[in-house]
């Protein structure tokens, strides 16, 4: 049986009052002085994640960006050095390996971000393909998860916080890009992206620096409101964005295509893992299926499983589901057959043998108010 795992921050955890869970191998927090609190701390204010249970590679040589065109779907060759880029890893079937982050930090050095419970999965799918690419012999795949953390920094006054504790201007740094400095002395990458819909940074110190950067960065956050967040609020607050989430969403029964998806799929850069399934044309009949939002019309909470249904037929199924906190709402994102997946498309979920009224509705479920 194998081992749980803790992060560097197992004990700051603890002392802050966590609840610790298993989550994808590891003793992780799924929350500290609530859900809705913490998530409302992140719409309103700041919070910051311990995501150091996600997996970091690092693909290096001059083979380098053609191994990464083949095997990820999106196109890496659009990034300049310190982009950051969402794409996926598809079985030659199409089915989802991964859904990635992939930074170019150099025009032969790349990072990806995996997901925590597909870590050793995805470095050996990683290797088979390098195994197999013509280009294969010039690029080397590392594994550093175990020596590289990662903090999240999310919400409307995260730039305010990060203003704090960085040597460099983060207003400078644009979405969907990534630096090199110091942070209180620490000397890491960071980039801003995130998983909640609000504005953030993240941070991949090394192991060592960790808790002095966690414990830093709440101090530099105490007077803007910040609570340390936990997978509970997580949750909800990428549900809202309409986020996919792997083992949900997406997984290795779910088609790229199908989970919404295709806007990380670039057809136009040539041959990719799992281009041929991916493919229109690929699809028997068109597409039969695609994840949606669903809206719930009465007072109810939706979970994974729910069955969809119209006029007394199944069409769906529910992939996740909660109660929004922000809108105070049931929600959810569902594989519901195509003919039922129009905005406005009026449908049952079937909670505790009992038909709820919904209705199809934009998986973007929350949208931050512009600057």
């Amino acid at each position: 049986m194998t081992a749980i795992k803790k992060t560097p921050l197992f004990d700051a955890h603890v002392a802050l009052g966590a609840k610790m869970v298993p989550f994808a191998g590891f003793n992780m927090p799924v929350q500290y002085s609530g859900i809705r609190q913490e998530h409302d701390a992140v719409r309103k204010a700041v919070g910051l994640f311990d995501v150091s249970h996600m997996g970091n590679f690092f693909v290096t040589g001059k083979g380098a960006l053609g191994f990464l065109q083949r095997a990820t779907t999106n196109n890496v060759a659009k990034l300049g050095d310190m982009d950051a880029q969402y794409s996926a890893l598809c079985y030659r079937n199409g089915t989802v390996v991964d859904d990635i982050l992939v930074y170019r930090l150099s025009a032969e050095k790349f990072k990806i971000v995996v997901n925590a419970s597909n870590i050793d999965k995805d470095y050996a799918w990683l290797e088979g393909l390098r195994k197999e690419d013509p280009e294969g012999g010039e690029v080397a795949l590392r594994d550093a998860s175990s020596e590289l953390g990662i903090l999240s920094l999310q919400g409307p006054r995260a730039l305010d916080v990060a203003r704090q504790v960085m040597e460099a201007d983060p207003s400078q740094v644009a979405t969907y890009k990534a630096g090199r400095g110091r942070v209180l002395g620490v000397d890491t990458l960071y980039s801003r992206t995130g998983y909640t819909g609000e504005d953030g940074f993240e941070f991949f110190p090394e192991n060592k620096d960790l808790p002095t950067l966690w414990k830093a960065l709440l101090e530099a956050g105490a007077r803007y409101g910040i609570l340390p967040i936990g997978l509970g609020a997580r949750d909800t607050l990428r549900l809202e964005a309409g986020y996919s989430l792997y083992g949900h969403e997406l997984t290795d029964k779910t088609n790229l295509i199908e989970a919404g998806l295709s806007w990380i799929t670039d057809f136009t850069k040539g041959d990719f893992a799992g281009r041929p399934a991916l493919e229109p044309k690929s699809l028997p009949g068109g597409m039969v299926r695609k994840v949606v939002g669903v809206e719930l019309l009465e007072l109810a909470i939706p979970r994974e499983g729910c069955i969809i249904r119209s006029s007394g037929k199944d069409v769906g199924v529910v992939t996740s589901g909660t109660m929004s906190p922000t809108l105070n709402k049931g929600i959810a994102m569902a594989y519901v057959d195509v003919a039922y997946a129009k905005i406005g498309t009026e449908l049952e979920v079937v909670i505790r043998d009992a038909g709820k009224k919904a209705k199809v509705v934009s998986r973007h479920f929350y949208k931050r108010a512009k600057a």
